[in-house]
């Protein structure tokens, strides 16, 4: 039993280990989660009950294979972390991010048969099938990167956000006060000035709020053109964190190509041709 244990955590948590089954479990799990996708787009869309029937079907396969996965996950979890008991580990295992995802990608399938709901709160929970996307985050590098980017420069891109904010609800407040004896329909209180700041932030100009005195004009002005800078400062961010993330890698792989030209007894360089 531990051997096969072992080969199932090897198989789905540990692709280096797992082989070709490690390498053809991500690949059918990821299909699946597009497929799931392209369900939940394709329930909106007028087909014969048959279509409808199939889809039904195919849907329950699907939840059958998450759960199957989130429980061999959780079976394994031991051996995720070797250094806590089986319980603890689990229960570690239980908190993570992914473990969490995995859980959410089921258990609304699961709650109608435990608790009678209405039928727009049955509506809802099957729109939380959209959150499966998120599994895919375990079997891809791009996501992985990502997500360790963000980790990574979470910290500078909140400062960034605070200030933003900061200044949008200081220039919504002015706009509001200078706007608001002209069109007192439209700016009608700080809400309304914060919100003509994000449609003027993000540069979408939705054309439903905004100012038509000379001050107000001139001060959507000046806000326009600092919203560039604005923008820019956490995009900046992340790409120099993508930047640093893609060398570190290459440094990685460089640095394990080189050791691999030394010989592993006498510590010799061997020469590459």
């Amino acid at each position: 039993m531990k051997k096969v244990k072992r080969r199932i955590f090897n198989i789905i948590e540990s692709p280096e280990n797992g082989g070709i089954l490690s390498r053809r479990f991500d690949t059918s799990i990821v299909v699946l989660i597009v497929l799931n996708l392209i369900l939940v787009v394709a329930e909106t869309f007028s087909f014969p009950p048959s279509v409808f029937f199939v889809l039904k079907i195919f849907d329950i396969l699907s939840i059958v294979i998450f759960t199957l996965e989130y429980i061999l996950r959780l079976w394994t979890a031991d051996l995720l972390f070797p250094e806590l008991s089986k319980g603890k580990a689990r229960l570690k295992y239980v908190f993570t991010f992914m473990a969490f995802v995995d859980l959410i990608a089921i258990v609304p399938f699961y709650i109608p048969f435990i608790i009678p709901l209405d039928l727009r709160v049955l509506q809802t929970l099957r729109i939380t099938r959209l959150l499966r996307l998120l599994k895919v985050n375990r079997y891809t590098d791009s996501f992985s990167a990502v997500g360790r980017v963000f980790k990574k420069r979470i910290g500078q891109l909140l400062s960034s956000m605070v200030m933003i904010i900061l200044l949008m609800i200081i220039v919504s407040v002015l706009m509001f006060n200078v706007e608001h004896d002209a069109q007192p329909e439209k700016f009608d209180s700080a809400f309304s000035g914060f919100w003509w700041a994000i449609a003027t932030i993000t540069t979408v100009g939705y054309g439903d709020i905004y100012p038509i005195t000379i001050l107000g004009q001139i001060l959507n002005g000046i806000f326009a053109f600092l919203s560039v800078g604005l923008i820019a400062i956490p995009t900046g961010i992340i790409s120099a964190g993508f930047v640093e993330y893609f060398e570190s890698e290459k440094t990685t792989e460089t640095t394990e190509k080189d050791e691999k030209c030394f010989c592993p007894y006498c510590g010799h360089h061997l020469d590459k041709r």
